[in-house]
């Protein structure tokens, strides 16, 4: 992890003094985000749309209790690496309450026992342990990223994804479609006021991203940017010094 940190951190994508994430790749970005778009008013918005409408609200909620379900164990590896045993210890009882009693995971059982989710993925965890953030990113079809959370996504949080495991291959397509289309309705609001508030939808967007990882990897409570901080290796390539240990709250 610590040569990660060299590496993301000596490729300019952070500055230690403002702690903004600079974006070397815009050209490339807003090309991107721009087929983004296109595909997002031809197919996703449409398809998220009716399913919202033709989908009881209970179903959706089902769906939405099934997804997150899935993911509950990969949160709990990624809080015991980012030494959070309370987190780790509350997801792992979620995803064994919901999968067991919540029919697998349909039904929040885990919920109304107190039993709060806590989404955790292995960028996180590279951002916990001072890897900084890599150049913005934003990638076709999965939109704004980062460089190492990109990595992490196509590598262990890949391997860390239930979805990947499903068998036959025909059933595993069809959750990893109707994971897309529920993530895509639960926006469709937020994506409305976005086209109506932003008069750069790309850099309000990469703005929105970058803050809200920094905010998740700091479980909503970042520390404010070190101005004098000399450059080097960084949390979140945020300009902070890493810790040598993240605590648990």
């Amino acid at each position: 992890m610590a040569m990660l940190a060299v590496v993301f951190t000596l490729g300019g994508c952070a500055s230690a003094r403002t702690g903004v994430t600079r974006d070397p790749w815009e050209r490339f970005n807003r090309d991107v985000s721009s087929f983004n778009e296109a595909v997002d008013a031809a197919v996703l918005k449409p398809v998220a749309t009716a399913y919202v409408k033709v989908t009881p609200p209970l179903v959706r909620t089902g769906v939405s209790n099934f997804m997150g379900n899935l993911g509950d164990l990969w949160s709990a590896i990624n809080s015991a690496l980012q030494l959070k045993p309370q987190y780790a210890l509350e997801n792992f009882f979620r995803f064994g309450v919901n999968s067991t009693l919540g029919l697998l995971g349909v039904l929040d059982v885990a919920g109304e026992m107190n039993l709060e989710r806590h989404r955790e993925d292995f960028g996180q965890t590279l951002g916990r342990w001072g890897v900084g953030t890599g150049p913005y990113l934003v990638l076709p079809l999965l939109g704004p990223s980062t460089l190492r959370d990109a990595v992490s996504s196509f590598t262990l949080d890949r391997t860390g994804n239930a979805i990947t495991y499903v068998e036959p291959q025909s059933v595993r397509n069809t959750l990893y479609i109707l994971k897309a289309v529920e993530a895509r309705a639960n926006v469709l609001r937020a994506s409305s006021v976005l086209d109506a508030a932003a008069l750069d939808k790309y850099t309000f967007s990469r703005d929105v991203y970058l803050q809200y990882r920094r905010a998740e990897i700091y479980d909503g409570d970042p520390p404010d940017p070190m101005p004098d901080a000399p450059v080097g290796p960084t949390v979140d390539g945020a300009g902070a010094p890493a810790p040598t240990a993240p605590a648990s709250k």
